[in-house]
């Protein structure tokens, strides 16, 4: 019986390591993708995330993508978002 519960807790730890899109088919971890912005904006007063988006004619689903960490709620005079950007 604790054989099964370990083979179980086992394929369970695989299906979410390999869920995260970080397990490579000869089972070796590849380092997340990280992002290299290739053009700023520093926020004004005023400035909300979709203005923004829309002044630079950028799709707010890439505007999102390119800043994952943004907290659109709480942007601050001179915080930098990205503007263009690519995943390395």
């Amino acid at each position: 019986m604790a054989k099964i519960i370990n083979l179980v807790l086992m394929l369970s730890l695989l299906l979410v390591v390999a869920s995260e899109g970080q397990f490579l088919a000869n089972g070796i971890l590849k380092p997340p993708a990280t992002l290299k912005c290739e053009s700023a904006y520093g926020v004004k007063t005023g400035d909300t995330c979709f203005e923004i988006a829309q002044a630079f004619n950028l799709p707010t689903e890439l505007f999102d993508s390119i800043n994952p960490n943004l907290n659109c709620t709480a942007l601050f005079v001179g915080q930098w978002v990205c503007l263009n950007g690519t995943l390395s």
